[in-house]
């Protein structure tokens, strides 16, 4: 699959990785997802390798605050607006690790483009269908994951049954 326009909401392939957040911002935090994990790039730190075997639980993608009511913080509202206001603020991956566990909230730096709901929506089945089924490692296969991506880049449901379906088909389950 050709990296140019291969995104799914935050989730968007460059130079054949698959990365969240805008990793092209100057300074910016996004996450990484490798073979061997889950990689945080942030500001000022050398990063953070979670393990796909340490994730016990993912699926959460909150935007604009960390515990917002539903997926959207005020912030991330303010990204539908023109000016200063678009591509600002963050966004988050919850999930619960092990050995120790502990409740992880992954920041990344927003894109300066708008996210579709339905891009949202399907970025979070995806990764809550992919972490049940307990294969939260094939996140890291660049290609299989291009596959899933391109697959649901077709797709526009919008009926909850619909979205687990279309995600279903995609991954290949």
């Amino acid at each position: 699959m050709d990296d140019a326009g291969a995104s799914l909401g935050p989730l968007e392939r460059i130079d054949g990785r698959w990365l969240m957040g805008d990793s092209r911002r100057p300074g910016g935090t996004w996450l990484e997802f490798r073979a061997e994990g889950l990689y945080q790039h942030a500001r000022g730190s050398e990063g953070r390798l979670i393990p796909w075997s340490r994730i016990m639980i993912l699926g959460r993608c909150t935007l604009g605050a960390k515990y917002p009511k539903g997926s959207y913080g005020a912030k991330a509202l303010l990204d539908v607006l023109p000016g200063p206001w678009r591509g600002h603020g963050h966004g988050y991956l919850h999930m619960t690790l092990r050995h120790p566990y502990e409740d992880w909230q992954a920041p990344f730096d927003l894109h300066p483009r708008r996210y579709r709901p339905t891009e949202l929506v399907l970025l979070e089945e995806l990764l809550a269908q992919t972490n049940d089924a307990g294969e939260a490692h094939r996140l890291g296969d660049a290609d299989r994951l291009s596959l899933t991506i391109e697959r649901l880049g077709e797709q526009r449901p919008w009926a909850a049954r619909k979205i687990r379906d279309a995600v279903k088909e995609a991954r290949g389950a």
